[in-house]
């Protein structure tokens, strides 16, 4: 007989997006002392991508287990420019120890900092042998960015293999369809329609069905959509750049009184204003057929 997940809506929960929903869902009981590690782990990648930083870099001391180290060192990677380098030289010295260099979780974190800073090389270092679900899903979102969809397929392929009905894995099928183009985007718009009626609509499912729509020309039903998602979550970065996107090609500003200059904090000392610049480039230039860049928390 298999032994139950007890952590399965927590961790589906932070895959689709919904992380409040996750955090809610934490307190199971019968939990192993690898489930609690695991647990504690996934709550605080939720604070994280809630912008709660400090709580999280507050919450974890010194002598708690590796993982947790690894979530409170991205915590400090995105709480403030001066804190980037520190981070880094951090996780390199982490990466580096025999004793804990290969556990998943650091080298989770390993990817997506090397990411964030488009040093696709130093982040595949890391997460190219895979060994868990978001690995390989991370590694597929790599590939995405170096224009790599060969590579990104064959990564997809080990997830399928794996379980094909993880909603990781039909994440991860819907970036790389949207990043192929042309039929695929029906593809991958279907799959972003399954997951919200499957589980919960969410800000990054709905992001997804409206990224679907301005790849295929629907402008007015891309802003419906991500209206919705502005209603969910205000701050949500990736809601305001497809937006302001969506509505420079619809030629007009919001009609739902979006102002994409509110200078709303986000991540401590960054304004979302000068994110949206470089986010609304991205977006410009993914609609243009150049590439798309998927979240990674």
């Amino acid at each position: 007989m298999a032994t139950p997940d007890h952590l399965f809506n927590l961790r589906n929960n932070f895959y689709l997006g919904a992380y409040q929903a996750a955090i809610n869902s934490s307190e199971v009981n019968g939990l192993s002392p690898d489930d609690v590690i695991e647990r504690d782990t996934l709550v605080h990648r939720c604070y994280i991508a809630l912008g709660q930083l400090q709580f999280v870099i507050s919450e974890i001391n010194d002598s708690a287990p590796t993982p947790l180290q690894a979530v409170k060192l991205l915590a400090l990677y995105f709480s403030s420019p001066d804190s980037k380098e520190s981070a880094i030289a951090s996780i390199k010295e982490w990466l580096a120890d025999p004793a804990i260099g290969n556990n998943a979780t650091l080298r989770l974190v390993a990817g997506i900092i090397f990411l964030h800073e488009n040093d696709f090389n130093e982040a595949l270092k890391y997460t190219n042998a895979g060994g868990t679900m978001e690995l390989t899903a991370l590694n597929v979102q790599i590939f995405i960015k170096m224009h790599r969809s060969d590579y990104a397929e064959r990564q997809l392929r080990i997830m399928q293999q794996i379980d094909e009905d993880h909603t990781l894995t039909q994440l991860a099928n819907a970036w790389l369809d949207l990043a192929v183009g042309g039929a695929k985007i029906q593809e991958a718009n279907l799959i972003f329609q399954d997951l919200s009626e499957r589980y919960q609509s969410t800000s990054l499912l709905l992001n997804g069905k409206a990224v679907c729509c301005m790849q295929m020309g629907n402008f007015d039903e891309a802003e419906t959509l991500l209206v919705e998602a502005l209603n969910k979550d205000a701050r949500d970065p990736e809601t305001l750049a497809n937006l302001v996107v969506c509505c420079l090609h619809l030629g007009k500003p919001s009609s739902k009184s979006f102002s994409p200059r509110a200078t709303i904090p986000l991540h401590g000392h960054v304004k979302v204003e000068n994110r949206l610049l470089c986010r609304c480039k991205s977006r410009l230039e993914f609609l243009e057929g150049r590439f798309i860049s998927p979240s990674t928390l």
